[in-house]
């Protein structure tokens, strides 16, 4: 689809076409099954999990520019002749899920963006940017450790480190368990998701001023989670808040907000009751 071949995992597979879509994006350096701990709270429900390009089980690729992750959204939708979708986007993922709503114009029912990362439309300049170095260094999440003997030796790492000491115990297992393929020589596993590959993502995370585009067309209603504001000298990799412009939610001809004032940009795999709980209820109020 649009160029890669994408993983995807599904849910009540007998109840698409008969019942509402709940279509779910993760974020950058992610997978399709950190969501599994929100889908196990929306109960009996047609929900479809995609690996975006680079991640998990899709097509490993860089990234050199962000609308590619919104068409190739739009190509799934269409290529499984989805509708009435609940498309619920986390970060980039919710970046994509607004060009893959606009792309799509009557196929979608709602959208629930979890701190998407969509900035100021005066954050992109003229063109959008992308980071060609820093200070001739890689780019930090390009030097991640990448190789681990096993799923457990994954966990025990991350379980006392930010940010996944706000996950639930849980929502970190399935991240571990699904976020790790083995090494093509057959020594140990390797990140779904390469270094090389998360780090493109972060550094063309300004190449898409055309968001605002898809933004001011969508027409559905849609429900925007942005955890807490960030302090003035937030670096540019601390997510322990939220990169989400909070004027974002006014764009949108139908929007609406929920603020987690003391919650992390980690929202899905913090708090996947609620998010679900949110989800469930945004789906009804339009009318799915």
């Amino acid at each position: 689809m649009n160029g890669v071949e994408l993983a995807w995992f599904e849910w009540r597979s007998d109840l698409r076409g008969s019942e509402p879509t709940i279509l779910l994006a993760h974020a950058t350096g992610f997978h399709a099954r950190v969501w599994d701990q929100t889908i196990r709270a929306l109960g009996d429900r047609h929900v479809i999990a995609v690996d975006q390009r680079g991640h998990g089980r899709s097509e490993k690729t860089e990234i050199d520019h962000w609308n590619v992750f919104g068409r190739d959204l739009a190509a799934f939708v269409r290529h499984l002749d989805l509708r009435d979708v609940i498309g619920v986007g986390h970060s980039m993922g919710g970046h994509a899920m607004v060009e893959a709503a606009a792309a799509c114009a009557g196929r979608f029912r709602a959208l629930v963006l979890i701190d998407p990362v969509i900035a100021s439309p005066g954050d992109y300049g003229e063109g959008g940017w992308k980071i060609s170095s820093l200070a001739g260094e890689k780019h930090p999440t390009a030097k991640r450790k990448n190789h681990f003997s096993s799923p457990q030796e994954m966990f025990e790492r991350f379980e006392s480190r930010a940010p996944y000491v706000v996950f639930e115990r849980e929502a970190l297992r399935d991240y571990c368990d699904w976020g790790l393929l083995p090494a093509p020589d057959g020594n140990g596993l390797l990140l779904a998701c390469p270094p090389e590959t998360e780090a493109s993502v972060y550094m063309t995370s300004r190449t898409n001023p055309g968001v605002y585009t898809s933004v001011r067309a969508v027409k559905v209603p849609v429900l925007v989670l942005r955890a807490k504001v960030p302090p003035p000298d937030r670096e540019a990799m601390d997510f322990s808040s939220s990169p989400t412009w909070p004027g974002l939610v006014n764009e949108f001809e139908r929007g609406r907000e929920v603020w987690f004032e003391d919650r992390t940009h980690f929202l899905p795999m913090e708090i996947p009751g609620r998010v679900a709980e949110l989800i469930l209820e945004h789906a009804r109020n339009a009318g799915a």
